[in-house]
């Protein structure tokens, strides 16, 4: 009786700590799933240098669009802000139009050379502006004023390179703070486009502008053939903006690149990876790791390689997103797409 009651006692316990395993690995997968449900939110960003079939996407999406980010105003030879005038046509044609998704006025840190020529991402004009208090909170006022007199939502400030020189890094810092303190008395929102390089951690991210992260820069102009983002990029670079305060969305880029072995590199829409793949009568094939679409052909004794992003690989991706609790993402860029309306 001794053994079978012991037998029986082991039995109820094992069968009492499955129980609760079982529950535990429930409310795990419950809170998986629960994320997993959550509906995507969604931007997009529309160049200057591609209104008409950037505006073609755009109407697309439809209502599918949560927010639409206008990219994007830059610095003229006085280090003086100024938007496009093709930008600013756009947008005042666009807003006579019922809205239904937040508007932001993207700021860049290009500049504008006296021969008309452009450096972009110039760290330069940044230095300078952020050398001092005047020269700063003139800056923030510029800023300001642009999106006000253009009946924008929010604010997205997108300068790179910054974090290359670290004085210019934690002075960036202290701009954004003084510019969402601005923003918020103007009632204005505030986002700010991080490049992958950037330092998540740095305690000195303030709690309350969006914080967008480029997932799109794993191969492109400044390296050999390959994809701008691919599973393990997308999942290890979620892990790191784990400490990004707030409210966090990933950018995805739409198209991709094109690679010639005589040296050539440019970006490629996916309209136009399409067409190049049917004019020469060239297989595609999809990369396991990225989803994405890869092509070769050859062109005057050129050997060219294509690698490109369609509908089904940003769906990849942001199933990928979703999977490790990110439900926010931001596309790069609208203008030839060809379904961006099956977009998750």
């Amino acid at each position: 009786m001794g053994s079978i009651f012991c037998k029986c006692l082991k039995a109820t316990i094992v069968a009492s700590v499955f129980l609760i395993l079982m529950g535990c690995n429930y409310s795990s997968k419950s809170a998986v799933n629960a994320v997993a449900s959550e509906q995507i939110k969604r931007s997009a960003w529309l160049a200057y240098w591609d209104l008409d079939a950037g505006e073609k996407d755009l109407q697309k999406m439809g209502d599918k669009l949560n927010k639409l980010s206008y990219f994007g105003a830059y610095f003229d030879k006085n280090d003086c802000l100024f938007i496009p005038k093709e930008l600013s046509d756009k947008r005042m044609e666009l807003k006579k139009k019922k809205e239904k998704y937040e508007t932001y006025l993207t700021f860049v840190n290009d500049k504008q050379n006296l021969d008309g020529s452009v450096v972009v991402k110039d760290i330069e004009v940044l230095r300078r502006l952020f050398s001092d208090e005047t020269s700063m909170e003139k800056h923030i006022d510029e800023i300001i004023t642009l999106t006000l007199q253009g009946g924008y939502d929010g604010i997205e400030i997108d300068y790179e390179k910054i974090w290359k020189d670290e004085k210019v890094g934690q002075s960036f810092l202290k701009f954004t703070d003084k510019l969402y303190e601005t923003a918020l008395k103007n009632n204005l929102k505030l986002r700010l486009v991080l490049e992958p390089s950037a330092p998540f951690s740095s305690s000195e991210f303030s709690k309350g502008p969006e914080y967008v992260v480029m997932l799109y820069n794993l191969y492109g102009l400044h390296s050999a053939p390959g994809p701008k983002a691919n599973k393990e990029f997308i999942q290890k670079m979620l892990k790191r903006m784990e400490t990004l305060p707030g409210e966090k969305t990933v950018a995805f880029s739409t198209g991709g690149c094109l690679w010639g072995d005589n040296g050539e590199k440019r970006f490629l829409t996916e309209v136009e990876a399409k067409t190049l793949a049917v004019t020469y009568g060239v297989e595609t094939r999809r990369d396991e790791e990225s989803q994405c679409v890869v092509f070769d052909y050859k062109d005057m004794g050129v050997t060219y390689q294509v690698w490109y992003a369609d509908v089904k690989t940003l769906n990849y991706w942001i199933a990928i997103s979703k999977e490790q609790g990110v439900n926010s993402i931001s596309l790069w860029r609208f203008g030839g797409n060809v379904d961006i309306n099956k977009i998750l």
